[in-house]
């Protein structure tokens, strides 16, 4: 009996089938239609902000300077500096499609090595954000510089040059139009690159898929509640679609939490009359 407990125990645990379709956010993000729509919406505006303000040179970049706050934002000047688009990369230009797959079809969620792994081998497996290629395309034939600044690891920046590359993208050069976590010692912060590149350049876009890919001042230990609503007072509001042009991201990232105390407020339930229940 005891060297078949021993047996019993050793045996290894049952493999979970893995699940039948993609999660939701997947499916939408990877596959539909509506977030191919979206996705290249935001980048024909994007084209058609740079192309204006490339004909009338602004007098301050869409940077926040050092010292500003989401209610009083003051932005670095751009002078006589070259114009230059700032960009995330991970779902933002680059679709991380070989990840996702993994990702769904093991359901294990986020590993940082299996992570690590995918930045150095995964260039294969990737390509462009719908409307992403062609519009850093027409960025670059009006002048302006497109400069990537992404929390994937700077001792990966080789692999990460190759994977932009692998998407359409164009080239990259680290630390003159790539910046990587790592760069410096603020570790998935942003907002110090971002000050290097405005320091540069009159930055005149950024793109991203989270809300630390235009100021980590969001991310600042705000409630769920709070944080939504830093997006929409009028100091913020109308740099959406104005420098500021956010990607569809429903997969992963700082928007994918909040309780339902967070989500849905007291004054704003519902629940069906009793008759509709029967």
């Amino acid at each position: 009996m005891a060297a078949l407990a021993a047996c019993s125990a050793e045996r290894p645990a049952a493999v979970p089938a893995p699940p039948a379709s993609p999660p939701a956010g997947m499916q939408y993000l990877y596959g539909s239609g509506e977030a191919a729509a979206l996705s290249a919406q935001a980048y024909r505006a994007l084209v058609a902000h740079a192309a204006e303000r490339v004909k009338a040179r602004p007098v301050d970049s869409v940077v926040l300077a050092a010292g500003a706050t989401l209610a009083v934002p003051v932005f670095v000047p751009c002078g006589d500096k070259p114009f230059a688009a700032v960009f995330d990369v991970d779902e933002t230009v680059l679709l991380n499609t070989g990840f996702e797959f993994h990702d769904a079809r093991t359901g294990k969620g986020y590993d940082a090595a299996v992570w690590d792994a995918w930045e150095k081998t995964g260039e294969g497996a990737v390509g462009p954000v719908p409307g992403a290629d062609r519009a850093l395309g027409a960025l670059r034939a009006m002048g302006v510089t497109v400069v990537f600044n992404t929390n994937r690891s700077a001792a990966n920046a080789d692999a990460t040059v190759r994977a932009i590359r692998a998407a359409g993208l164009g080239d990259a050069v680290h630390g003159q139009t790539l910046f990587l976590s790592g760069d410096d010692a603020t570790g998935s912060r942003k907002d110090g690159r971002r000050a290097t590149i405005a320091a540069r350049y009159c930055v005149i876009a950024l793109g991203g898929d989270q809300l630390g890919d235009f100021s980590d001042l969001f991310n600042a230990g705000q409630a769920v509640p709070a944080r939504r609503a830093a997006t929409m007072q009028p100091s913020v509001a109308s740099l959406w679609g104005d420098g500021w042009f956010m990607l569809p991201n429903p997969v992963y990232g700082s928007g994918l939490k909040g309780s339902f105390d967070d989500i849905f407020p007291t004054d704003k339930r519902w629940t069906p009359p009793v008759q509709a229940q029967q």
